[in-house]
């Protein structure tokens, strides 16, 4: 039997919520000079793209993109970053990844920048399930879904032959 999968969001509602997030990530750092946006590879480096193009077009501050792959098998933090984290220091974070389910991947995004001091930090996710082990919460959520466990979201953004969307399967 075929995996049954049900659309959560299109391509369209899929930048509406990022539109949105940009407006409301423009009206929380209206005094800011410049800010770092920190894309989780892959998918939240996808949502972490848009969301800058989109501040670019509307934003009086400048924003540097920036990538953080972590190793999410592993136990203990293991990042790596295109940047040196100190160039981070005390500026405004938006740590971007696509999904938030257990709360592990953004723990471990907002470990990265432990030794650094920050101006602010905010996170980013696209779909919210509810579902977090981990003490984290997010700042700007696309959609928040209430799932039961054994469900999955699927993101599909910049693939090859698929248009965008997010699915709950």
């Amino acid at each position: 039997m075929p995996d049954k999968k049900i659309l959560v969001l299109n391509a369209q509602q899929i930048q509406q919520k990022i539109d949105r997030i940009a407006y409301q990530v423009l009206e929380d750092n209206l005094d800011e000079k410049d800010i770092i946006i920190a894309g989780i590879l892959p998918r939240g480096n996808f949502v972490a793209e848009r969301l800058k193009k989109v501040l670019d077009d509307i934003a009086p501050f400048t924003s540097k993109l920036i990538t953080i792959e972590l190793d999410k098998t592993s136990s203990s933090l293991k990042a790596k970053m295109d940047v040196n984290v100190a160039e981070c220091a005390n500026k405004v974070i938006i740590l971007v990844d696509d999904v938030l389910s257990s709360g592990k991947t953004l723990a471990y995004g907002l470990g990265v920048f432990l030794d650094v001091p920050l101006k602010k930090m905010s996170t980013v996710v696209l779909v919210d399930r509810n579902h977090k082990s981990f003490p984290v919460a997010t700042d700007y959520a696309g959609v928040a879904l209430s799932t039961v466990l054994k469900e999955h979201i699927d993101v599909v953004l910049n693939e090859a032959g698929q248009e965008d969307a997010v699915y709950l399967r």
